[in-house]
């Protein structure tokens, strides 16, 4: 929805030069050292004193600045890639088009520092519709504040003076609680439509207003999105639906157009009158996903819901009515049937779409396919042994009493989602293509002294 206030801000770009950034002292906001993750601070600490300039930028201002606890501390500063890489022997380079160092400590925490980026994806001259690459480029701290999406994004936090440094308006933001587009809204769409959805879900998680101008370019320009990566469109969706505030994010998915760019399936489906409410079967199953995430939270449990779950609760109110699954209980034969019928209607929809691999569509499809089944033998309180002998019982099974939660029966429990040790998420079912490394830096993991006083030197 738009902003309840429209005050203007340096928009344009690139930015004005020699543009005065906002400084606001320690007594004038809530951060404070210990609010950041001590790893984090170690490596700012690192940087100082090797001479470098490092600040907290990101979700880590954002989130402590609001009083909340960020999930990541990322870092920018103004030594390149190789220095980094020098100074952090327990890192390793990841990113083809801009690298990023990923500085490793125990337990498996990662801190991400980037080099400051130019501006030159919102140089004048350079008007062409079209995504560009993100720049390989290096830049000022005032011409990285300029490129990031949001204003509320924008903000760098340095440890020397504990002060704020805001080239944006982005603390005015936080406090009057808007989401802006950093910049021409209609451009910054334009050269990266992902940051609609970026926009969306900042405000949906925050419960902020979204400025007019940036609501009426998301409004405009929503179509664009189709022309970005698969990958990325599939990576954003799954943040959206495990941030927590999915429903809010529906809500406002809805009012904007940009969930039928996502789903245009919906759009015909939840117009016809004959198939009941669809959208009010999609926010039951978003709000359950919601309260599970929050409790997690609040009890302190890693909740990891994997992503073929994500995707197939999202879809289950299409599969319902477009196969009557919730009719029939197909078996032998009809249910091979089924199956296959649903895999197909899945690689239409989003196969290509959301860039997903066979295997993913085939879980995704089971836990569509399964759920009459599962709803028959659980009203006979009863669970045949071929059924719990199934190498899908565990993943139907908990599929099912998210359903079920979601139709009014039995609160899931929480833990039931709960990450297992180190295991990662299930990712690699969803993505498409080859599981490759690029360059010469291969994806291996540093290994960690033995001392405890620290990783390859850090104390």
């Amino acid at each position: 929805m738009p902003a309840r206030e429209t005050d203007t801000i340096p928009t344009g770009a690139p930015a004005p030069v020699g543009f005065a950034p906002r400084i606001v002292p320690e007594a004038d906001h809530p951060i404070r050292r210990n609010h950041i993750d001590r790893e984090a601070l170690k490596v700012l600490y690192r940087l100082r004193d090797a001479g470098f300039a490092g600040y907290l930028v990101g979700g880590g201002v954002r989130d402590i600045y609001l009083g909340k606890k960020p999930k990541d501390f990322d870092i920018s500063t103004d030594a390149r890639p190789g220095q980094l890489r020098k100074l952090f022997r327990n890192s390793r380079t990841i990113g083809r088009r801009f690298r990023l160092v990923q500085v490793y400590f125990r337990g498996g925490k990662i801190i991400e520092v980037s080099t400051l980026r130019s501006q030159s994806d919102v140089q004048e001259g350079k008007d062409d519709d079209r995504v560009l690459p993100s720049n390989n480029t290096f830049g000022t701290l005032e011409e990285d504040a300029f490129r990031r999406d949001l204003t509320v994004n924008s903000l760098f936090y340095e440890i020397e003076n504990s002060t704020i440094i805001d080239y944006v308006g982005g603390v005015r933001d936080l406090e009057n609680g808007i989401i802006r587009i950093v910049g021409d809204p209609v451009r910054r769409i334009t050269r990266d439509p992902v940051r609609m959805m970026r926009a969306i879900r900042h405000g949906a998680r925050n419960n902020f207003a979204i400025d007019d101008a940036t609501w009426q370019a998301i409004i405009d320009n929503r179509d664009k999105l189709t022309l970005c990566p698969p990958s990325r469109i599939r990576d954003e969706l799954l943040k959206d639906l495990r941030g927590g505030c999915s429903r809010a994010w529906f809500k406002l998915a809805l009012e904007s157009g940009l969930f039928f760019t996502l789903l245009p399936f919906y759009d015909e489906m939840m117009n016809n009158a004959h198939n009941g409410d669809v959208g009010a079967m999609i926010s039951a199953n978003l709000k359950v996903l919601d309260r599970l995430l929050g409790a997690g939270m609040r009890q302190r449990l890693e909740v990891d819901i994997p992503d073929h779950i994500l995707l197939a609760f999202l879809l289950a109110p299409w599969a319902i009515v477009r196969f009557e699954l919730m009719k029939r209980v197909p078996k032998g034969p009809d249910h091979h049937r089924l199956l296959g019928d649903v895999r197909s209607g899945l690689s239409t929809i989003i196969g290509d779409r959301f860039h997903l691999r066979r295997l993913a569509k085939e879980e995704i499809a089971r836990l569509l396919v399964n759920l009459p089944l599962f709803r028959m033998h659980r009203r006979n309180n009863s669970w045949p042994k071929w059924l719990r002998r199934k190498s899908y019982f565990p993943d139907s099974s908990r599929f099912f009493q998210l359903y079920q939660e979601a139709n009014g029966g039995e609160k899931v429990d929480p833990q039931l989602f709960m990450k297992k040790g180190a295991k990662k998420r299930r990712v690699l079912t969803i993505t498409g293509g080859p599981n490759r490394s690029s360059g010469r830096h291969r994806a291996v993991q540093p290994a960690f002294s033995s001392q405890r006083r620290g990783v390859f030197g850090l104390k």
